[in-house]
């Protein structure tokens, strides 16, 4: 609001590395939220029709899904979100394994064990993976082997919203760059440098957010040096 009030022109603040809203049933929520679902992959086309696959784990919470691999989207979910009001990503629970390979597992006589049952010893589905299945599929693609399969190696998730800046690990948004002159200085106010989060940009967590605000912060340090040398201050 200070900045704001000085005529610079900001970027909207957005959560960045952040959870997403996803409708789960009060089944899943009371049974599953808090547990990690491990060793899978996300794929997500963004606003750009881009598409990008990565593996990892995330938490099933609550609200929807969070943790690290869902982070590593977050920035181009939530894009597509504002764009077009939710966003789909495609959950593959055994990536290790191929759609024929799945198939072949399922085709195995179950005798008259549970579906539940022979997805968990022929494909080691059970817990919280199993859970997803069932939340987000239909009957009838339960008992069709080929669509069940499909469903396994794209499970779709749609989220609603991102979680609200508070709860998000860093931000987007702030000051953008055509603001500040190569030393983070403000070109509208001369002798105020910009660094870290005040500035407009985003980074995945990991470490990557850190060492780009340490390095943002020395360059508009080296500024204020050379600033304060050209002032003789």
């Amino acid at each position: 609001s200070i900045l704001s009030q000085t005529g610079i022109n900001l970027s909207p603040l957005k959560p960045s590395n952040c959870g997403f809203d996803v409708n789960w049933s009060t089944y899943l929520r009371e049974k599953f939220a808090g547990e990690p679902v491990k060793s899978v992959t996300l794929t997500f086309t963004n606003a750009s029709e881009i598409t990008t696959t990565q593996q990892g784990d995330f938490v099933l919470s609550q609200y929807g899904i969070e943790g690290s691999l869902v982070y590593a989207f977050a920035a181009d979910v939530r894009d597509v979100i504002e764009q077009s009001g939710r966003a789909t990503l495609y959950l593959d629970l055994l990536p290790a394994r191929s759609r024929e390979q799945i198939i072949e597992k399922l085709t195995q006589s179950r005798g008259k064990r549970s579906l539940s049952d022979h997805l968990r010893r022929q494909l080691k589905i059970s817990g919280v993976k199993a859970g997803l299945l069932y939340e987000l599929i239909g009957k009838d693609v339960l008992s069709d082997i080929e669509q069940l399969a499909d469903k396994i190696k794209a499970l779709p998730i749609v989220c609603e919203r991102p979680r609200p800046i508070d709860e998000a690990i860093s931000t987007a948004g702030g000051v953008p760059f055509d603001e500040l002159d190569n030393h983070l200085m403000l070109k509208k106010l001369p002798g105020i440098f910009c660094a870290g989060e005040m500035l407009d940009w985003e980074a995945p967590t990991g470490g990557y957010l850190l060492t780009a605000c340490f390095a943002s912060g020395v360059a508009a340090a080296n500024g204020v040096v050379e600033y304060c040398d050209a002032a003789h201050i």
